[in-house]
């Protein structure tokens, strides 16, 4: 099963090390981490996306709690939250293609930030359905390169992720 697990941790040295050591010495592997600070310098926010048994995770999410500069750690799987990703995905045109290329991102809420002679870099923000639906349309046209944020994630409502 997928989890999100976000965590408020202190802005020091050292602490993403730690934290993606105690995932790969438990044989996890991390599909998205997102990290930055929040209102306050000293301390950041960290999305971090796994797969994995519920009991396994919730032994994870016990042994983060130990570390030192975590200060909440949260599994959003059982909550209402909201998570988007971002991509910037360059993408070959042709003066044929332009045209399909703009209305593809136009479709999907996307802007052109970069323009070239052979290529237009689009830059989309959504959730997995959308980024995955935008990127199958591209696809055949061509894409060149193409760099992606990881999700970040908040719990929905007027409590914060760390109040829950």
């Amino acid at each position: 099963m997928r989890h999100v697990i976000t965590l408020l941790v202190e802005n020091e040295f050292g602490v993403l090390a730690r934290i993606a050591g105690l995932f790969s010495g438990r044989g996890f592997n991390i599909e998205s981490l997102s990290v930055a600070e929040t209102l306050d310098p000293t301390i950041s926010t960290m999305t971090i996306v796994t797969r994995g048994d519920d009991a396994i995770i919730e032994q994870v999410i016990k042994q983060l709690n130990k570390l030192i500069p975590v200060i909440k750690v949260v599994d959003l799987i059982d909550k209402e939250f909201v998570e988007r990703e971002m991509i910037l995905v360059k993408v070959s045109t042709t003066p044929q293609t332009r045209d399909e290329v703009l209305r593809i991102a136009e479709i999907f809420r996307g802007r052109i930030i970069d323009v070239g002679n052979k290529t237009y870099t689009i830059e989309v923000t959504g959730d997995e359905k959308k980024i995955d639906a935008i990127l199958g349309l591209l696809k055949p046209l061509g894409i060149k390169e193409l760099v992606r944020t990881g999700r970040v994630a908040m719990a929905r409502g007027s409590k914060s992720s760390t109040e829950l």
